[in-house]
């Protein structure tokens, strides 16, 4: 057949129709930053003013500070600022060199301890101790070098701007006093933190149990702990606040493994075919048991089976692990023996 007599026909009069055009939804707005957002644009805009306001304060106070100006009308600033207020003015801001010379010290300074800084950080990430003990102390280096490096880079800059530094050494009995009181529980942290790495109570890679959260401990430092969970999860816990933690990992962990057989089974011989199974796991999963587990005996008669325990002394990280590698292998080793694993049955009788 011809395929054209199966084209539908259009009449001449007749116009395509146009699809209506989509409609075009407009672009949503973006929301006004709200919350932390918004507290972080409002803190940053009163940083530029305060800045802003201070750089004009110490050039209009002394004019000596502006380049751009000619000599003349420097000498009229500082006249009328004497005139109104009397004396040498420019004193407001002798206390402060800003110039080109201390600008580059400043850049210079921070330039050489961001340097070092990396270099710390360079040395700290290739090595790789195997003692947990090693680890923590790097850990704890990792961390107070920072605080160490942006201390001292402040106070050098300090010294490089001209700011009397004796004077604020000198001051420093009542500036400890201070901070005593008002910082009490950040020296608390830090003190706990060097007690936590040297007494060795816990370190790095240790599994802890702390107020019911179990997890690896991944960072100590000079103000947390970080703990690590199975799931991911890391609980961030101030050095302080550390008290009666459980430390998992001094200490083999047991796992425990429940192998219930039928009452129908032959005792004897399921603790023979369970004494094998045990005896081949060291072997296949030599990470997991370093000795092979322990049959402990009859662990309870239930109502539809007969339970036995079996024990494995495993580290704290693999007693989870290690329990279901038993219930598995006691699973199958028990199917290939023919030894009947008993479940809940539900029989129901009909009337007849």
């Amino acid at each position: 057949m011809d395929a054209k007599k199966h084209e539908p026909k259009v009449q001449e009069n007749e116009k395509p129709t146009l699809e209506p055009a989509a409609e075009t939804k407009p672009a949503p707005k973006q929301a006004a930053p709200t919350g932390a957002a918004a507290k972080n644009a409002s803190r940053v805009k009163k940083i530029l003013f305060i800045g802003i306001a201070l750089i004009l304060f110490l050039f209009l106070t002394n004019p000596a500070m502006l380049p751009f100006l000619p000599q003349e009308m420097k000498d009229n600033i500082r006249n009328v600022w004497s005139g109104l207020f009397g004396g040498n003015v420019e004193q407001i801001s002798s206390t402060i060199t800003l110039n080109w010379v201390t600008i580059f010290q400043v850049i210079a300074i921070i330039l050489m301890m961001t340097l070092l800084w990396n270099i710390i950080k360079l040395i700290t990430d290739h090595l790789h101790p195997k003692s947990g003990k090693g680890k923590s102390i790097l850990s704890m280096i990792d961390s107070f070098s920072i605080y160490a490096i942006v201390i001292i880079t402040i106070i050098w800059c300090l010294g490089a701007i001209g700011i009397n530094l004796s004077t604020i050494f000198a001051s420093i009995g009542i500036v400890a006093l201070i901070i005593g009181f008002a910082a009490e529980s950040l020296i608390e942290d830090v003190i706990t933190g060097l007690f936590l790495v040297f007494e060795d109570e816990f370190n790095v890679g240790d599994v802890i149990e702390y107020n019911g959260f179990r997890g690896t401990v991944t960072n100590i430092g000079v103000r947390v702990t970080c703990i690590q969970d199975a799931g991911g999860n890391i609980k961030i816990v101030n050095n302080s606040d550390i008290r009666n933690i459980l430390n998992r990992s001094k200490a083999h962990s047991v796992a425990i493994c429940d192998a219930p057989i039928s009452y129908d089974a032959n005792l004897e011989e399921a603790e023979k075919v369970l004494d094998g199974i045990l005896a081949e796991l060291p072997g296949k999963y030599p990470d997991v048991f370093d000795v092979k587990p322990s049959y402990l005996g009859v662990q309870s008669l239930d109502a539809s089976s007969v339970n036995l325990r079996v024990s494995a002394p495993v580290t704290e990280a693999n007693v989870f692990k290690a329990a279901r590698l038993m219930n598995r292998e006691i699973k199958i080793g028990l199917d290939k023996a023919h030894i009947e694993i008993p479940f809940q049955q539900v029989v129901v009788h009909q009337a007849k």
